[in-house]
């Protein structure tokens, strides 16, 4: 299995990037797993309803270049669908085995994804109603996958 999370925007702290790291490390032990991190666009304050639309659908161009035509994407966005660990873990499972060997992530900016990317997107995942900065999302989301993996496997994890 394949695993790549797109993500709007880089990491600037050092203790996201390193427990980006480790949980990529973690995970080689399951799946190849890659993070692709495209620019954001800058936001002036105030800015129109117009501007949002644009500032998403640039930043949703940069995210498309990284999806291949047979990836199974799972866009997160606020308005998707809520799991907890272990029907997450049996989602993972079942795209392994329908042999669906790409999935692909995406994780937008502090505007959220386009319209575009959420239309593309097989499936709409929300972790909470509420808003995470993107690097502590990256961290969020690579853990549920680490856990994921240990569920399948049958392997101890905190509940």
């Amino acid at each position: 299995m394949n695993i790549k999370i797109i993500s709007v925007g880089k990491i600037k702290e050092s203790f996201y990037r390193d427990a980006v790291s480790e949980y990529i490390k973690r995970l080689s032990r399951y799946c190849k797993t890659s993070v692709v991190e495209v620019d954001d666009e800058k936001t002036p304050d105030n800015a129109s309803d117009h501007q949002v639309e644009l500032i998403l659908d640039k930043e949703g161009e940069r995210i498309a270049k990284y999806i291949g035509e047979d990836d199974h994407v799972i866009a997160l966005a606020i308005e998707g669908e809520m799991f907890d660990s272990v029907s997450f873990a049996k989602n993972i499972d079942r795209l392994g085995i329908s042999g669906k060997s790409n999935i692909v992530f995406v994780i937008g900016g502090s505007l959220g994804l386009s319209e575009g990317i959420k239309r593309r997107a097989d499936r709409l995942l929300s972790f909470s109603k509420m808003t995470f900065p993107h690097q502590l999302m990256r961290v969020i989301l690579l853990e549920q996958i680490y856990r994921a993996y240990r569920i399948i496997n049958n392997e101890p994890y905190h509940k």
